[in-house]
């Protein structure tokens, strides 16, 4: 086991300042590039403090059980701009929380990927040993390298990492059930809204819906694609761009529920009628799409259970399964409603 001289020597520094920059001791002057060593010593080594009397930061769920279950567990949420806006992950890691307080476990810390970029968050994340973490993104490689360092068993929701299981959906089959629901519903010049502007023509549910295009002979033109990047503002611009160049199609794919309802709220301020002028369906169905104007037609998706499903996955590796890692993919149907 790794101790503070081991991580003073990896850092250049002395014991006395790795022991300060550990305590956020500010009573020294150090500089940024000191304590960025110290912290990056302490990941690469994997050291472990000895647990102060105040214990680190904790998520706040513990069940009632806990104290006789050894087992707790941590969720990294992937989120754009504040860390419980997105109701789309909060929803799995409800599921994720359910499963785990049934058990009569602990869920001991949830921190987020822009969080634990930061060397100092991620050590002090783990300073209490963890029986396993889902994550909801993919990591960037450092990080994901020290979470396999620090916890046994990792499970992903929808990552990019092979060597954990991961819990899914299908975003192609998704996309191509979307364009098939506007097909049927009569709508032929259909747009796409989703992903991010240098990566579009990556993301498998643009796959899905080119490929429906093809499929069913339906227009493709380049003016019905439209970037999200994730952001409700910046989704409100692009629609009033289309707007102003009149070159919106007669329905949008778009490729989340949350995304979704800022194109209707904008379609709604440009009095532009929903559905007999565009319509618009979503991907993913939370709660609130149920409650736009006009409620938001779908594809479901079952959120909460990808979270219990994670947590199931964990529990069976914690009871000794070691098969090869696995997908476990579920399904997603169509909810219309009134936007379609």
């Amino acid at each position: 086991m790794s101790t503070v001289r081991d991580v003073a020597a990896l850092a250049g520094v002395s014991a006395a300042t790795v022991s300060r920059v550990l305590n956020h001791d500010t009573k020294y002057k150090m500089t940024n590039e000191t304590i960025e060593r110290v912290w990056k010593a302490v990941a690469e080594l994997g050291y472990k403090a000895p647990s102060s009397p105040k214990g680190q930061m904790r998520y706040v769920h513990k069940s009632e059980d806990a104290a006789a279950n050894p087992h707790k567990f941590g969720c990294i949420l992937n989120v754009q701009g504040g860390k419980y806006n997105d109701p789309y992950y909060l929803s799995i890691l409800s599921g994720f929380e359910d499963a785990v307080m049934k058990k009569g476990y602990e869920i001991s810390f949830i921190r987020t990927n822009e969080e634990l970029d930061n060397p100092k968050v991620l050590y002090s994340t783990f300073q209490d040993p963890v029986s396993g973490v889902i994550i909801m993104n993919t990591l960037e490689p450092s990080t994901f390298d020290y979470l396999k360092k620090q916890t046994p068993f990792i499970v992903g929701i929808d990552t990019d990492h092979k060597d954990i299981d991961n819990v899914a959906y299908d975003h192609y089959g998704a996309a191509f059930m979307a364009i098939r629901h506007l097909m049927d519903q009569g709508y032929k010049r259909i747009g796409f809204i989703g992903g991010f502007r240098d990566k579009i023509n990556e993301s498998r549910r643009f796959h899905g819906y080119y490929a429906a295009l093809h499929c069913y002979n339906l227009e493709y033109n380049p003016d019905w694609i439209l970037a999200s990047n994730w952001d409700e503002d910046y989704c409100d611009r692009i629609i009033r761009e289309a707007y102003k160049k009149k070159v919106l199609p007669d329905a949008y794919f778009v490729a989340s529920d949350l995304m979704a309802i800022s194109v209707l709220r904008t379609l709604f301020d440009l009095k532009v009628s929903v559905p007999d002028e565009v319509a618009v369906i979503g991907l993913s169905n939370i709660e609130i799409s149920k409650y736009s104007n006009p409620p938001l037609t779908t594809i479901a998706l079952p959120i909460r259970d990808m979270g219990r499903v994670a947590a199931g996955i964990l529990f069976d590796r914690l009871s000794g399964d070691d098969t090869p890692s696995k997908v476990v993919t579920l399904s997603a149907e169509v909810l219309k409603r009134s936007s379609t």
